[in-house]
């Protein structure tokens, strides 16, 4: 149990109660008039933090301006607080499914505790399309009694990529409500695939580039409850290097720089350096972010690049996005839903380089596609996903995914489509691996990935998005 089950209750309003569990952990309970409506037993304080925070929310507290509009979404959406249990598999799971998952679980650390000092194994959290594993040192200390942490790693992937990173983060500011940080990092992107500009680019013009970056940035995030964060940062991306690809696996395709000779920025000797910007609020009330069954995730962002050597690469970009996880038969099944909007707006005369272009495809969007499939100023996509629970620890899955791309939002529409079939592993609380093969007019696509599909990497993410990864 987590060392922080001493910590009093949060605060929530009066129907809203929180008891310890005669079997371990805590019971959140929700009373009407001297009624009990609903029960719930959590084992981890920071999931009893997040629930009570949504229930106490939804039923009046005080919220600010600023994250009424995501709130009103995330809350009329937001599955309601239910008695449950563990969901009842359809068929006794194999003991080498078990035994593989209490493997896994071995070698995390206990449920609620934080990440420990010293050396460890930096799973790289790498782009897509460097390769389906990479690994790599990192080294952890905090410092100032607590109030600090330094975080050093490096990684290299399956092709070849390389990153490199340094922070400096203050993670519990007025009382867990403030985190204030800095990160440099330094990537080396080997084979990054590009097939043109525009909804009908050709499959058969499929080429890469190697980029290389170097950004600096510093940002905060603010959060007035387990559920609402707004977030913002401020940063520098040195001169980007654009080259022929390279490294391991080289797929000896054509060169971008070639094939795409006339895109911004392709021939350049030197690319600009930008100054980039962000601002974002969301509203989590997902009950598992690396494996949610019920709840949702809402968020609005902004952000803006500014050419630092004659404004020609200034541009901004504005995102909407919404993920909702909806329980059914008692747990058994669970219906996902995702959407997600991108839009780019340049004055006269500028314009977006190719490797800063929103794109659509590949395993967290059209997965029928191949990744990095569509390039323009705007995309669109929308995702459907229905998991049952066929082992204790194995979920099957089906899926339709939707969306396009193009040079101007009122031209969007969900023409490209793909359909498909999958399997998960997880523990409960994060998914461990899956498998996924999807059909789309260009083709079968085998998928074997260490997430969810649905995990929104780009909550988490706080350098600038060079390459745009979808």
């Amino acid at each position: 149990m987590a060392s922080t089950c001493a910590t009093a209750p949060p605060q929530h309003g009066s129907n809203v109660h929180v008891s310890a569990a005669d079997s371990g952990g805590w019971v959140v309970t929700v009373e009407q008039d001297g009624q009990t409506l609903a029960t719930e037993h959590l084992t981890d304080w920071h999931r009893v933090e997040r629930r009570v925070a949504v229930l106490s929310l939804s039923s009046g507290a005080h919220l600010p301006r600023v994250a009424a509009a995501v709130l009103l979404i995330a809350f009329v959406t937001s599955a309601p607080l239910a008695a449950q249990e563990a969901p009842v598999a359809l068929l006794p799971e194999p003991r080498i499914i078990t035994k593989a998952v209490d493997l896994v679980t071995g070698f995390k650390p206990e449920e609620g505790s934080g990440p420990k000092d010293g050396f460890y194994v930096h799973t790289g959290q790498m782009i897509t399309g460097a390769g389906w594993i990479s690994l790599g040192p990192g080294y952890r200390r905090h410092m100032l009694n607590e109030l600090a942490v330094v975080d050093l790693t490096t990684a290299v992937s399956w092709r070849g990529y390389k990153t490199a990173q340094a922070r400096v983060e203050l993670p519990s500011l007025a009382d867990d409500h403030v985190v204030l940080g800095s990160q440099v990092r330094w990537s080396d992107l080997t084979q990054v695939t590009y097939f043109g500009a525009g909804p009908d680019s050709i499959e058969a013009q499929r080429s890469d580039y190697r980029l290389q970056t170097t950004d600096t940035v510093f940002y905060a995030t603010v959060r007035s409850n387990r559920v609402v964060s707004l977030s913002g940062g401020a940063g520098w991306l040195a001169r980007p290097g654009i080259s022929s690809s390279t490294g391991p696996f080289d797929r000896d395709l054509p060169d971008t720089l070639d094939l795409f000779a006339a895109e911004p920025g392709a021939q350049l000797s030197r690319q600009p350096r930008l100054f980039h910007g962000d601002l974002a609020i969301a509203a989590d009330t997902r009950d598992e972010p690396r494996h949610p069954s019920r709840g949702g995730l809402y968020r609005a962002a902004w952000s803006g690049f500014r050419d630092r050597e004659n404004g020609a690469f200034t541009f901004q970009r504005y995102e909407v996005e919404g993920a909702h996880f909806v329980p059914l038969w008692t747990g058994r099944s669970v219906l996902a839903l995702h959407g997600w909007g991108v839009f780019s707006t340049t004055a006269a005369g500028r314009d977006i380089p190719f490797y800063l272009l929103p794109s659509l495809g590949g395993h967290n969007t059209l997965r029928g596609y191949t990744d990095y499939r569509f390039h323009d100023r705007h995309l669109l996509g929308v995702n459907v996903e229905s998991r049952w629970t066929l082992f204790a620890h194995l979920d099957a899955a089906a899926f339709i995914d939707a969306g396009n791309v193009a040079a101007h939002a009122g031209d969007l529409d969900l023409a490209r489509t793909s359909y498909g079939t999958g399997v998960r592993l997880h523990t409960g609380a994060s998914t461990i691996a899956r498998v996924d093969v999807a059909k789309s007019a260009e083709g079968w696509h085998f998928m074997f990935r260490l997430n969810d599909p649905l995990r929104l990497s780009r909550i988490g993410r706080r350098t600038a998005a060079v390459p745009f990864v979808p």
